[in-house]
């Protein structure tokens, strides 16, 4: 007997997948809940734009999803098969992330961090 659980769609279960599934937020009938206070045609308009919020992050990621850097592309680009000036770097051959905030001192440091703005 086939075991392959994925024979009949061999693509369900790709990243990305969720765009051919036909999801959708579900009506609102005469007896759904409705929050105090608000109407069903602005709780329907707030359901959409989150739905839409939903699908726009999604979307963000599956465009980078299967992105990597090829190892030994960096490793020449950082020069360890040469020489070692990169243990004299700052960052010691890291590539360094982007954080959420600026920490030299710009306009968006956190309070609780104590950087001033310069």
């Amino acid at each position: 007997p086939d075991m392959d659980l994925f024979a009949p769609d061999k693509e369900v279960n790709d990243y990305g997948a969720r765009n051919r599934k036909g999801l959708d937020v579900g009506q609102l009938g005469a007896k759904s809940y409705i929050p105090a206070g608000m109407s069903k045609a602005e709780y329907e308009k707030i359901r959409a734009g989150d739905k839409a919020k939903k699908d726009a992050n999604y979307a963000k990621n599956v465009a980078k999803a299967g992105k990597f850097t090829d190892y030994t592309a960096w490793y020449r680009k950082r020069g360890t098969d040469t020489n070692d000036s990169w243990v004299k770097s700052a960052t010691k051959g890291h590539e360094m992330a982007k954080t959420k905030y600026d920490w030299s001192g710009g306009k968006d440091a956190p309070k609780y961090t104590g950087v001033e703005k310069k």
